[in-house]
């Protein structure tokens, strides 16, 4: 499972109701922060999400509304001292703004109190835990080395417990290490092998992020079959002009994506704020009905073939 707690859904400019792009993902005591618009140190308090262990954050690209904040964040850092480490995972382009951002404006004379690491993503897997990766993929938007993240659950053989009991295994140690792959020998001497108690592999829960993006054709085999994805929609299909001039995409253009590559749900963000959030949600559904448009502080459980979220009384002011 992946947890997912939005905490800037709005495009370019800040609302009343909506912060700049930024998003806190979880899997077991992994976490990851996804885009650092400006106030994201502000809303990860608001989201109660907390710091610890927020030690990894993937940028999608480096147009300011999406890496601003990540000045904040680590003056934030600097005076709690909150975490050792802190990756920040871009592209090129992107890193060598950040870079700029963080050690001339930041620091400047100063060093870090924890080890900062500035790592240049390239398409592939980035990050690899024992039962899930993180892998990046190049999407078109304007300026260079933009990425999409795809973040997947290795598949895995299900432990069967009927014929473990019928074949007599004991609780304990000897079932652990059939579950681990490992064949085991029974105190009455009998050698058990995995594939004697494991079904056939079944595959992880798959979420796939893109932030912005002009395109999608390119786009429909890195997302099939994802049990969620979240892409922009920043324009309506009445102005899709504009979403072309800006590299953006249409509500509509979203949900064809999601129809095309048969994703469980579809979660729409990036925001403009000449739209209703009642137009966007109807544009889309139109086409791909298995769609939410996101809000600030909304929190998703993604598991495989099901997506459930909690949504928060909306809260008032800035």
């Amino acid at each position: 499972m992946f947890e997912l707690t939005f905490l800037g859904t709005s495009a370019s400019a800040p609302s009343v109701q909506r912060g700049l792009s930024a998003h806190v993902i979880q899997h077991n005591e992994h976490r990851f922060l996804l885009d650092c618009g400006e106030g994201t140190q502000r809303q990860i308090l608001r989201a109660g999400v907390g710091f610890k262990r927020l030690n990894r954050v993937l940028i999608t690209h480096g147009h300011l509304d999406h890496i601003l904040g990540l000045a904040g964040l680590l003056s934030t850092f600097m005076r709690w001292e909150a975490i050792e480490r802190l990756e920040i995972y871009a592209g090129a382009w992107a890193l060598a703004r950040i870079r700029t951002l963080l050690f001339d404006v930041v620091l400047g004379d100063h060093r870090p109190a924890m080890d900062l690491v500035l790592r240049e993503v390239k398409p592939g897997v980035l990050f690899e835990a024992e039962d899930f990766t993180v892998q990046a993929f190049p999407v078109w938007h304007r300026g260079p080395d933009c990425y999409g993240y795809v973040f997947e659950e290795k598949s895995r053989r299900p432990f069967l417990p009927e014929k473990a009991e019928a074949l007599g295994v004991p609780a304990g140690p000897w079932r652990r290490e059939l579950v681990a792959g490992q064949t085991v020998t029974l105190p009455d001497g009998r050698v058990i092998r995995p594939d004697d108690v494991l079904g056939p592999p079944r595959r992880g829960v798959r979420y796939v992020h893109i932030g912005d993006v002009g395109r999608t054709a390119e786009l429909v085999d890195v997302c099939r079959g994802a049990d969620a994805l979240v892409v922009e929609a920043t324009y309506l299909e009445e102005e899709a002009d504009l979403a072309r001039q800006f590299a953006h995409l249409t509500a509509r253009q979203a949900a064809t994506l999601a129809a095309e590559a048969g994703v469980g749900q579809l979660i729409l963000t990036h925001l403009s704020r000449r739209y209703r959030e009642q137009d966007v949600l109807q544009e889309a559904r139109a086409v791909f009905p298995k769609t939410v448009v996101a809000r600030d502080f909304d929190y998703f459980q993604i598991r495989r073939g099901e997506v459930k979220f909690t949504r928060p009384a909306r809260r008032r002011g800035g």
